[in-house]
């Protein structure tokens, strides 16, 4: 049996004597590369903490004693050691484990992190309530060096000072590199001012300095600045000494003997204290220590030679299927049918494209720029930055910064866009209200990785845009269908010499859920006008507040946008086979809805749909529907989109197929409330 599997709790972990440790490190490591390699993952910092992470729970005592993972998707190893290493190959699959903290899953998780930058904060409120409540417990938390560039941990540091609470922050270092010189000298520094002797000394040594009559207390303040002086020429930690914590590092992050001698003695003093330690992103697996960057949140992959490989087809899901009933196929077909015609090399997702096409636009206007908050690679720009190295500008965690800051360059004349995750620019609300619409500044808003993102799960799914963006004055809100009419959505939104503008899109290929080019409706599109058949022989020509009219009707109008308007013209063609004549529109625009459209259909059909990838909560539906009640008209209207809910992980696919936003999900729903 090996150590790993004899741990089912933490306090197993504290039954192996310390010269086992390491030898658990490498069966962790193993364990996470295995898993990953099938699941897909945050591989490389994950690798970087399994010391840590082992040296914590050796020490502390959780749940009475708390870690806060500030990047919550460092927390693999605390998954394994904490009960949950028989379920840990269910890791970010539908129903599995989270790949991220969850305290469903564990009470050794206090909070469910996805959004970097809230560790120091939680730790505090939760530090501050234990000492109101007379509770005993200490509190970790566990920051990554990309964390310092958000605000909010300097606020949560600053406050921590404050309030003069002892607890600990960890400072995972996995970019500075330290010399063996520097290295031999802080270990020693830090074992001598980290021990329970030294600290004692300096107490009882400023204590008796202090009561020299008249000068006492000048010859401390003197000594303490001498004793600042000298740290600073040694100890890289003056700065968090002046927010008020006892620094102590940097520190190897992967000798265990070091991390537990220290952090036994830290976790005995009574002030905060910040401990600076350095890893190696990918520890233990060559490709991913090569290419951290590559193995951040990396997709299956071959063990031996690190190539990424396609996500294999899901199995059926026979539960669902049989609750659901016939009319819903498996996984397997849904995604067969999505993807006719295409390979996944001719497949680009909407990322790409929109990479691709911004250095086109970069090379033809030199006033564009491309800001982005710490994914130069998962928002698309490493092109643009390698084309515009001047006009690129990666802000680091911070995305409020990244929308105040393209302000500021917006009133000098640049074409600013800002490419952040739907999930992440919710942290950006009030600039993108007060600094962007309420000034009316044509910054451009690239909100990728929107509607359901997939196994990152509830804190990723990014279901919540249309609904904080869609209410905000001067701004217009935009989804396209395709690649092809994202290419034009940006060009649309270049041209727009007035307001903000946000184009929104999916994390997929742009052959998910769209026509094949084999797809019936593929080949209808474009075609003539009689009733049942698409209309228009061009892709109508993008215009602000102008939806595009696919299909018409006689009986029912689907509206539907982004990436739920092919799932929608293939329900209409399955609606028709079955004797309902269902027309379909292109919103294209959520904001400013194309309400003379709407009004004009209206006056021949009462029966309308909408459909969207995004929560029904202020999404189009409400659009839809505040439209018709504005003008006291009354339809029928049926909403189809994401219910009132976190979205949970799962692969992208199965929550579509689960939440019925696929053609028959859609045609099914809509011939229920049909009768028919």
């Amino acid at each position: 049996m090996s150590l790993l599997e004899k741990i089912n709790n933490p306090q197993d972990l504290k039954k192996l004597d310390m010269d086992e440790l390491p030898l658990l490190a490498k069966e962790i490591r193993r364990e996470i590369i295995e898993v990953v390699s099938k699941n897909g993952g945050h591989l490389a910092s994950n690798l970087g903490v399994v010391e840590l992470t082992i040296c914590l729970h050796y020490l502390l005592n959780c749940p009475q004693d708390k870690i806060l993972w500030d990047v919550g998707h460092q927390c693999y190893t605390h998954k394994l050691l904490t009960g949950r290493r028989k379920s840990f190959k269910s890791l970010r699959q539908l129903n599995g484990l989270s790949g991220f903290p969850n305290p469903e899953e564990s009470p050794c998780d206090p909070f469910i992190v996805g959004h970097s930058g809230t560790a120091v904060s939680q730790a505090l409120g939760i530090t501050v309530g234990q000492a109101l409540q007379k509770e005993k417990g200490k509190v970790v938390a566990v920051i990554g060096d990309g964390s310092l560039t958000s605000g909010m941990v300097f606020e949560g540091m600053n406050n921590v000072a404050h309030q003069k609470k002892n607890l600990v922050v960890i400072l995972n270092d996995n970019e500075m590199a330290i010399s063996k010189s520097a290295g031999i000298l802080s270990n020693y520094l830090n074992r001598m001012i980290s021990s329970s002797t030294y600290n004692k000394v300096k107490e009882n040594l400023s204590s008796l300095i202090k009561s020299i009559p008249r000068i006492g207390t000048k010859v401390l303040n003197l000594a303490e600045r001498l004793d600042e002086s000298l740290k600073g020429l040694l100890v890289p930690g003056v700065f968090f000494e002046q927010l008020g914590f006892r620094y102590f590092g940097p520190l190897n992050g992967h000798n265990i003997p070091m991390l537990l001698k220290t952090l036994k003695n830290v976790f005995t003093l009574p002030e905060p204290s910040l401990v600076h330690i350095i890893t190696k992103k990918g520890k233990g697996y060559r490709f991913a220590e090569q290419s951290p960057e590559r193995f951040h949140s990396a997709s299956p992959f071959n063990i031996e030679t690190g190539k990424f490989t396609p996500l294999e087809k899901s199995t059926p899901l026979e539960k669902f299927t049989k609750q659901n009933k016939s009319h819903i196929r498996s996984i397997e077909e849904q995604a067969r049918d999505s993807l006719t015609g295409f390979t996944p090399k001719q497949s680009p997702t909407y990322t790409d494209i929109f990479g691709e096409s911004l250095v086109e636009l970069g090379r033809e206007d030199e006033n564009i720029v491309a800001i982005t908050a710490a994914m130069e690679l998962g928002t698309g720009l490493s092109r643009f930055k390698k084309e515009f190295p001047a006009r690129f500008f990666d802000v680091g965690i911070a995305e409020q910064h990244a929308v105040t800051f393209a302000g500021g360059l917006c009133k000098q004349g640049l074409k600013p866009f800002v490419t952040i995750y739907s999930t992440f620019l919710q942290r950006a609300y009030d600039q993108i209200i007060h600094d962007i619409c309420l000034q009316n500044l044509p910054v451009i808003f690239i909100v990728s990785n929107a509607g359901i993102v997939g196994e990152d799960g509830p804190t990723h799914q990014g279901v919540f845009d249309f609904a904080y963006l869609g209410g905000l004055p001067n701004l217009s809100v935009l989804a396209p269908k395709d690649g092809e009419e994202l290419k034009e959505m940006l060009r649309f939104a270049v041209r727009q010499e007035k307001g903000p503008i946000a184009i929104r899109y999916p994390k997929t290929t742009v052959g998910s859920g769209e026509l094949g080019p084999k797809d019936p409706e593929r080949q209808a599109y474009g075609a003539s006008k009689p009733t049942g058949q698409a209309v228009g022989n061009q892709r109508q020509k993008i215009e602000l507040g102008k939806a595009e009219v696919i299909r018409e009707g006689k009986e029912a109008m689907i509206i539907s946008i982004g990436s739920m308007v092919y799932p929608s013209l293939k329900a209409s063609s399955i609606l028709i086979k079955e004797g309902i004549d269902c027309g379909v529109v292109n919103a294209r625009f959520l904001k400013p809805l194309d309400e003379s459209l709407l009004l004009d259909f209206a006056s021949q059909l009462d029966r309308f749909i909408t459909v969207e990838e995004h929560s029904l909560q202020g999404g189009l539906g409400s659009k839809v529907l505040e439209c018709f009640a504005d003008r006291d008209i009354k339809v029928g209207i049926k909403r189809i989109g994401l219910p009132d809910k976190f979205i949970e992980q799962g692969r992208r696919e199965e929550l579509l197929l689960r939440y019925g936003l696929h053609a028959e999900g859609i045609a099914q729903e809509i011939k229920k409330w049909m009768g028919k």
